[in-house]
């Protein structure tokens, strides 16, 4: 009996790279299969037992067919077919990961944030051509470009709500169909009125508002930790990529079709996205039919070890506040994203002009050199969020790792925008920029994985809150950006006084964050 199961192991152990054990003197065979356990799990036995024998013969049949599958010990040993430790953590081959189904829901939210800061961008184009044409000065093409950031002010704490209570998929689906039919009906807004434009783009704003919220529910959802760096990473180079293609295709688009041809295309693209996410995708990984068993178990058991909830709330709509705000870490996350929409949007919206009235680059050119940047972050952002996985799988703390990344994230922009003010040639200018947007990637490894941390049940709401922050900061800074302009006659002082913002905003975010889970749910002290 004892030979036929020890050729039975080695059979096993040459079709999946088991490693052969050495045979016991008291116990020629340890192991055994135990059929009535669900989690395949082996335990070892005396040889000599008269029960050993006699399970041996009962579970024979069962021993040879469950062992010609994939044998699952845990969701993470079971990747490669072997037998570690149960509590050995073990990442997924690349392969794996890569054409795993979460890897497809995190690729269709890349392509929806591209299609999002795409039709943000397409006005930082098309405002250089409309200003001629209808005698804007600087200060009012920068009001015309905040209409955007109107309703962006407005939604995303509603959204963040609603991405709790309802969760991603169908508030991601609701938000691009809408800023899709806003970006699709601005060429006809621009012919009606002023205020017909003013609204569609405020319109635009509101829809947008629910993205980032979405992005962090559904990675939240369908991610371990050890994984969310880089989800967020290839996420957010999607929405790096969206500028890029935005900048570089809108010029060329506008020679071909007209001032209003980028929106009309990238309108229609907006709704086949929709089509797709909406027959491809689903909210959790349990609800998803095309999920292979492994991926789910490896997904359900890694997320054992987190508090994400599964599934979205039924109950208490409206999020408690007042605790969320009572607490220095929300503040650290408030802060840091009120200084990310400030440099990021002084980077979208008012690049191209200054290419353009700096170093007198024409339309094309200016939109080419403010492009490249972004191509660099949407790269940086995924080596960033790569880094901080292995960070933590390696031992280091969650708190310092991101501490570490957020610092990267604005401590070297704040020094790039330095040399950005000192640069002669515009092929200088843009490599300061391209290091400024490149390093401020990282920061999407900082306080963009963060508030998933902190507060898994509340991501949705405590992202709307922080971006609401990050959105005043934005208006301020893209309205204040053209006064400043005007007023003292040179964009060099303003890029400077960014540079002292995102110092302080790092600082802040050192001190007071945490990658622990903050209670919110205890009443405050009065």
């Amino acid at each position: 009996m004892n030979s036929a199961i020890r050729s039975s192991y080695l059979t096993l152990s040459r079709d999946r790279n088991v490693p052969i054990p050495e045979t016991p003197k008291l116990q020629p065979f340890p192991r055994f299969f135990d059929s009535t356990n669900r989690n395949n799990r082996f335990r070892d036995v005396s040889s000599g037992s008269s029960l050993l024998r006699t399970r041996l013969r009962h579970d024979s049949a069962e021993f040879r067919t469950a062992f010609s599958h994939r044998v699952g010990v845990s969701s993470k040993n079971a990747q490669f077919g072997s037998f570690p430790d149960e509590n050995e953590a073990q990442a997924p081959s690349f392969a794996e990961f890569i054409t795993s189904e979460r890897v497809k829901v995190v690729a269709m939210l890349a392509l929806a944030l591209a299609l999002c800061n795409a039709d943000r961008v397409v006005m930082s184009v098309a405002i250089v051509p409309l200003s001629l044409s209808n005698g804007w000065s600087r200060s009012f093409a920068g009001i015309v470009q905040s209409s955007f950031l109107w309703g962006y002010l407005i939604s995303p704490i509603a959204g963040g709500t609603l991405v709790d209570y309802y969760g991603g998929k169908v508030v991601m689906a609701w938000g691009v169909a809408l800023w899709s039919l806003a970006t699709f009906l601005t060429p006809w807004a621009a012919e009606t009125s002023l205020w017909a434009l003013l609204a569609m783009r405020a319109l635009l704003g509101i829809a947008e508002g629910v993205a980032l919220p979405c992005m962090n529910n559904m990675v939240a959802r369908w991610f371990p930790q050890t994984e969310r760096a880089r989800a967020v990473g290839i996420a957010m180079a999607g929405f790096q990529l969206g500028s890029s293609v935005g900048l570089m295709l809108s010029p060329i688009l506008m020679s071909q079709g007209g001032i209003f041809g980028p929106f009309v295309i990238f309108g229609l693209s907006g709704f086949l996205w929709v089509l797709v996410w909406l027959s491809a995708t689903s909210s959790t990984p349990d609800r998803n039919p095309q999920i292979s068993k492994y991926e789910l178990e490896y997904i359900l058991n890694e997320r054992k070890n987190s508090l994400v909830e599964n599934k979205p709330k039924t109950t208490k709509v409206i999020p408690p506040f007042r605790r969320l705000l009572s607490k220095l870490p929300t503040w650290s996350l408030i802060i840091a994203n009120a200084m990310h929409s400030w440099g990021f949007f002084i980077f979208l919206s008012w690049m191209p002009i200054y290419f353009n009235s700096v170093y007198h680059v024409d339309l094309r050119q200016a939109a080419w050199f403010s492009a490249v940047p972004w191509t660099v972050m949407a790269i940086m952002g995924y080596i960033g969020g790569l880094w901080s996985d292995i960070m933590i799988r390696n031992g280091m703390s969650v708190t310092l790792t991101r501490k570490i990344m957020q610092s990267i994230g604005f401590l070297g922009p704040g020094i790039a925008l330095v040399g950005l003010t000192t640069a002669k040639s515009p092929a200088v200018a843009s490599a300061w920029l391209t290091l400024a947007v490149g390093l401020k990637s990282f920061s999407h490894s900082g306080f963009l994985v963060n508030l998933q941390e902190i507060a898994p049940q509340y991501s949705g709401v405590l992202h709307g809150i922080s971006n609401t922050a990050g959105t005043f900061a934005a208006i301020l800074g893209t309205v204040g950006a053209g006064f400043f302009v005007e007023l003292v006659g040179s964009f060099q002082g303003f890029l400077l006084f960014t540079s002292l913002l995102y110092v302080l905003a790092a600082l802040f975010y050192d001190v007071f964050s945490t990658g622990e889970r903050v209670n919110f749910d205890e009443p405050t002290n009065e």
